[in-house]
């Protein structure tokens, strides 16, 4: 699954998308999607994604 970063645009496909769906979790495992090779993981706020069309994540 990709979202968007909301401060660059760049898109973050997310690793732990168990961690997305739980609502008691501020952070995810994920990576840029940017460039032809695989970056390396780390751990985005979610307040700081959204859906591709710009949507904010829900809250609960």
């Amino acid at each position: 699954m990709f979202l968007t970063e909301k401060t660059s645009g760049d898109l973050v496909e997310i690793i732990s998308v168990s961690d997305l769906f739980n609502p008691y979790r501020t952070e995810l495992v994920g990576r840029y999607n940017c460039g032809e090779e695989a970056q390396g993981s780390d751990k985005f706020q979610k307040a700081r994604l959204s859906f591709l069309s710009g949507e904010g994540l829900p809250r609960c």
